[in-house]
Order: C-alpha cells, then sequence, then structure tokens
C-alpha cells in the first residue's frame, strides 16, 4: 500500500498534534511493510528525504512570507505534486486550508480525511472567518471518500448535521512509566505540592476561568501555568495574574521527559479545552497518571467519563481546590484513565485500525 498524509508541517514532529499523529502513523505504518510519503513544510528544520523509512517530501510553504494564506497556497503546492505519484490512498489531516481546493485531488486514490475539531467554534476567529470555516468543513464532508473522526462526539456531529457516516479511530498517546521525582529540583516543586495547566493560550481553552478558580480558593498551593503565553490572550492573562504569587507562568517546555515528569507529580491537573476532538494533551495527562479537573463539556466527557473532577465555571474550581484531596477517588480515576490509554488509546491499536481502514477502503474503491 502506498500512502501520502498531507496536513501538516511535517515530521519529525516539531509543532502540534497532527503533525505528532503523522510521525507515528507514518512510522507505525512503514513498520508494517507499507510505503508511506509525508508532505513536510520547506521550511521544517528537517531536509533529509526520508526518516526512519518514510519518504519525506518537501514543498513550497510561503506562510512565514504571507501568514495564514500561506496555508492555502502550501496545501495548494502539496495536492499538485500527489498527481506525480500513483498512491493508493492520501490521508488528509484537517480540511480548514485544504477543502476549497478538493476537486484538485487526483481521483484514484482513495481520499481519506481526519475532520480534527469544530475549527469554527474558535473564538478566536472572527465571524467572517467562523462562516469560512463551516464553509471549509462541508467541503470535506462533500469531496472526501471516508470520514475519520477521532471522537465519538465528532463522529455523531457529522451524522446529525450532513447525514454522513465516519469512522471513529481515537487520537493515541504512550503511557508514562518512568517517573524521575528529582526532575521537580530544578523548579523547586514537591511531589503532589502543586498543580499545573498546560494549553496553548486561546480562550476557548477556559484558562482565564481555570485561573479565576485558583485565584478564589483559599489555598496556598501553586498553580504551573505551561504554554506560550507571548500572544495577545496570553499576555493578557500574564498581565490580569501577575500579582498573584500562586499563578506561576512558566511559558513552554519542549523536554516531553521534563513535561512529563510535572504531570506525574502533580496534584491536580486543568484541562479547559471546549472545542475540538479528542485533544492529545488531555491523553497525555491520562498517560501520566494525572488526577484530572476538566471543563465539562460533550468533548472531554466522551474520553474521560466518570474518571474526572468536572467544572463549567470559576467558583467550582475553587470548591474543588479547597476540598481535602479523595484519594481513593483519585486511585480509581487514574488507573480507568491508564486502562483506557493501554487500549483504547493506545498507539498500536490505531495504526492496526487506520491500516485496516486504508485497506478495506481501497477494495471499496474499486
Amino acid at each position: 500500500m502506498k500512502v501520502a498524509i498531507i496536513g501538516t508541517r511535517g515530521i519529525p514532529n516539531h509543532y502540534g498534534g497532527f503533525e505528532q499523529f503523522a510521525q507515528f502513523l507514518s512510522e507505525g505504518l512503514v513498520a508494517k511493510g507499507h510505503q508511506v510519503f509525508v508532505y513536510n513544510s520547506h521550511n521544517h528544520p528537517y531536509s533529509n528525504s526520508t526518516w526512519n523509512g518514510v519518504n519525506i517530501i518537501h514543498r513550497y510553504d510561503p506562510e512565514y512570507k504571507i501568514g495564514t494564506a500561506g496555508q492555502f497556497l502550501y496545501d495548494l503546492n502539496c495536492i499538485s505534486n500527489t498527481h506525480k505519484h500513483h498512491f493508493d490512498v492520501i490521508l488528509n489531516l484537517g480540511y480548514t486550508s485544504s477543502s476549497i481546493w478538493s476537486r484538485l485531488f487526483p481521483k484514484k486514490p482513495v481520499l481519506i480525511t481526519n475532520m480534527d475539531g469544530l475549527e469554527w467554534k474558535r473564538t478566536k476567529f472572527s465571524k467572517n472567518v467562523q462562516r469560512f470555516l463551516r464553509y471549509a468543513e462541508k467541503l470535506a464532508v462533500k469531496h472526501s471518500d471516508v470520514l475519520v473522526a477521532d471522537s465519538k462526539a465528532i463522529k455523531d456531529y457529522i451524522l446529525k448535521r450532513y447525514g454522513n457516516t465516519s469512522h471513529f479511530i481515537a487520537y493515541g498517546a504512550h503511557m508514562f512509566n518512568k517517573p524521575n521525582e528529582a526532575a521537580l529540583q530544578q523548579h523547586g516543586l514537591l511531589a503532589g505540592g502543586y498543580d499545573i495547566l498546560v494549553a496553548r493560550m486561546e480562550p476557548e481553552n477556559n484558562i482565564e476561568t481555570i485561573l479565576d478558580g485558583v485565584k478564589q480558593a483559599k489555598t496556598t498551593t501553586p498553580c504551573l501555568v505551561i504554554g506560550n503565553y507571548k500572544n495577545k490572550f496570553g499576555s493578557y492573562l500574564a498581565e490580569k495574574f501577575k500579582n498573584e504569587k500562586r499563578i506561576i507562568f512558566m511559558g513552554p517546555i519542549y523536554d516531553l521527559d521534563a513535561l512529563n515528569n510535572l504531570r506525574y507529580f502533580c496534584r491536580y491537573y486543568f484541562h479547559g479545552h471546549s472545542v475540538g476532538g479528542t485533544n492529545p494533551s488531555l491523553l497525555e495527562a491520562m498517560a501520566c497518571h494525572c488526577m484530572i479537573i476538566s471543563h465539562r463539556n460533550e468533548f472531554n466527557e466522551s474520553v474521560l467519563e466518570q474518571d474526572a473532577l468536572y467544572f463549567s465555571a470559576a467558583g467550582e474550581i475553587a470548591n474543588i481546590l479547597e476540598q481535602p484531596v479523595d484519594f481513593t477517588l483519585k486511585k480509581r480515576c487514574i488507573d480507568n484513565n491508564r486502562r483506557k490509554i493501554e487500549t483504547t488509546y493506545a498507539w498500536r491499536n490505531i495504526i492496526d485500525q487506520y491500516e485496516t481502514l486504508m485497506l478495506n477502503a481501497i477494495q471499496d474503491h474499486g
């Protein structure tokens, strides 16, 4: 089977969720004997033509020159190049900037689109952009041969809105089983003596609500905020909470082992994401044995089920933080979420499911 993966800046991952997904999936499919090509931005720091057996196709990406519009041209450059190869499958990760070129995909390969989340719900976008994203979503559904939803909530949404069936294949995570408490020393932290929040600084991640709750709580436990806060919203948050000694903006941490240790030894992990499918950072927190305080919405509840504490408002967070930790509940939640990572969200299972989906789609496509 000859597979192309487009829709990311490329591998190895230096950017985010879909890039990490492309890395693990492509490597896994190659290990199963398939020929895989991943499209990389020409700006990607990895410039070789292969990576761990995966073929890399570099295409010009003008985003660094012209901003967001460059994403559309990069996708066009990738799609145009697919005509030069005889792919059996093109896996399109997301639809935001590729769907307007849907008619330009080659006809022979099966076009599989991972629908990601409800991008049009992101409050950072203007009304006009949100309308465009709804249109882009519609185009992706119309022109794809197979749709993948990484969340049961997204699967239900696609069926309800468009009447189309999609295949639920979750995102994946690796279990973190090698904690090192000494990693806390450089931050002056003690195991169980801090809470943590890891997120992009965007309004729909409910970071302000979480930090308002931390501020209201009559406790002394610090809360670490990990993520790049140099954007407009992040700067606003840092300014708003600059006098709160318990709220510590640490910036981004790119060392995964260091980040996983901070997760593993925290008292509570806050997850405020409210838009999208299965969020990679949520699975990583589950894999790090975190006790999670999550924003209550259908996406998070479909993953965590009863194995988390939930909030919708700052007062609920303050109330949770002021109560003694229920260690019996904490152990149950951590153990249950660990089992989910080892089964539903294990990368080996995700790769197997994508392989089966692709092979069946090729057969059905004729």
